[in-house]
């Protein structure tokens, strides 16, 4: 019996204290998504909107940092997730869009 309420308060604290917010995930990917920018910048090709969307990521996740709340705080690292993940698709269209205008083809 003892180790059976153990285990649950074992199991509740970790529950519990899960904040939801994987950093070392986030910057992974907004360091990623930097590069690719820079990359896609030397092209001249870079959207306007990829460092915007990079810029509102990183807002969320302060905001995600800052909330006391779980929703708000799982709410607005999902938002920073999805911002920094456009952010690194847009940069890598914009790369793939410079190689496809590198030696346009003209078809009949």
């Amino acid at each position: 019996m003892k180790q059976t309420l153990i285990l649950c308060a074992i199991t509740l604290v970790s529950v519990g204290c899960a904040s939801g917010i994987n950093k070392d995930e986030y910057n992974k990917l907004v360091m990623e998504a930097e590069n690719e920018i820079k990359l896609a910048n030397k092209t001249g090709f870079l959207w306007t909107s990829t460092e915007k969307s990079l810029t509102e990521s990183k807002e969320a996740m302060e905001a995600a940092t800052a909330a006391t709340d779980k929703t708000t705080r799982e709410s607005e690292y999902n938002k920073a997730m999805k911002l920094a993940k456009k952010a690194l698709s847009e940069a890598k269209l914009a790369q793939q869009q410079a190689k496809d205008n590198a030696n346009p083809a003209v078809h009949f």
